[in-house]
């Protein structure tokens, strides 16, 4: 038995903030499984390419972050359910024979619905607001919709792609059929909309300081403000719902979640995901 340490990273552009390397380490050391995780920056016309590369050199899987989870959904034959559902794959899954076809999966679904869990978050018969209709809110609106909440709007800056997820979303498994699915551009945001009991935040606004607009009615003090974001100090997104007495959380235990699942995946063991929390937090806070 081979005692080379498995190969695996993250490929995204750009990359060298992503926490990553330190979350599957850290894993990797709970669980004893010897492996080396390393952050890799592919250039934005060669995702395919950089892909083979490491799966020449030995890697056995790759986790994918902006702006390639569709580049890596058309790179895959063989692909999950849940990768298929949201069109888009954040987890490669190699064998040894780097001629083999690779399989992609999603677990930012399983990643978000394991941290409103952990918050205490009942989605069932709830009001959801979704906001951004690209490859985030992709992966999330299936496991959403399984939860059986009353509704969920999707609203994106451009409208026709929020309606073109609802359309592409309605052709597939139809968990949502219990579920009302409507779709509107930001900048045709019902003003007299009332308050809905979770917002998420899956559009990148937050990555340059920026903030949906939406009008103030849309929280109230029992709102939930999820921003898929998370940095140093709270995003724009969440000052402003926290400003409207609304809860505000961020995206670092999705993170964590969608990185376990991502690890149970290619190692068939889940690691424990409550320290590794506590270790991203005070990190972030000592930053």
């Amino acid at each position: 038995m081979s005692t080379h340490p498995k190969i695996y990273g993250v490929i995204g552009n750009p990359i060298s903030h992503s926490r990553s390397p330190l979350i599957h380490q850290t894993f990797a050391q709970q669980t004893g499984i010897p492996l080396t995780y390393s952050a890799i920056l592919a250039p934005l016309d060669s995702f395919a390419a950089t892909v083979d590369r490491f799966r020449a050199e030995g890697g056995l899987g790759l986790n994918v972050t902006v702006p390639f989870k569709h580049e890596a959904f058309a790179y895959c034959i063989d692909r999950s359910e849940r990768a298929l559902q949201a069109g888009a794959v954040n987890t490669l899954i190699f064998s040894q024979d780097p001629q083999a076809p690779a399989r992609g999966d999603n677990t930012d679904g399983v990643g978000l619905m394991r941290d409103l869990a952990y918050h205490g978050i009942e989605l069932t018969g709830k009001r959801i607001l979704l906001l951004g209709a690209g490859g985030a809110a992709r992966g999330v609106l299936g496991p959403l919709t399984a939860a059986h909440p009353a509704n969920i709007l999707v609203a994106n800056r451009n409208g026709e792609t929020a309606k073109q997820l609802i359309l592409d979303f309605g052709a597939g498994p139809k968990p949502q059929d219990i579920v009302t699915l409507c779709a509107c551009a930001l900048a045709d945001f019902p003003r007299d909309e009332v308050a809905f009991d979770l917002i998420i935040n899956a559009t990148s606004a937050s990555l340059s300081g920026e903030c949906p607009s939406l009008p103030d009615t849309v929280l109230q003090g029992h709102t939930i403000a999820y921003d898929m974001a998370y940095g140093t100090a709270p995003t724009v997104f969440m000052d402003w719902a926290s400003a409207r007495g609304a809860r505000a959380l961020d995206g670092l235990g999705m993170l964590v979640e969608q990185a376990a699942e991502s690890f149970y995946l290619w190692q068939g063991v889940y690691p424990q995901t409550e320290l590794v929390r506590a270790r991203l937090r005070a990190e972030l806070h000592s930053s």
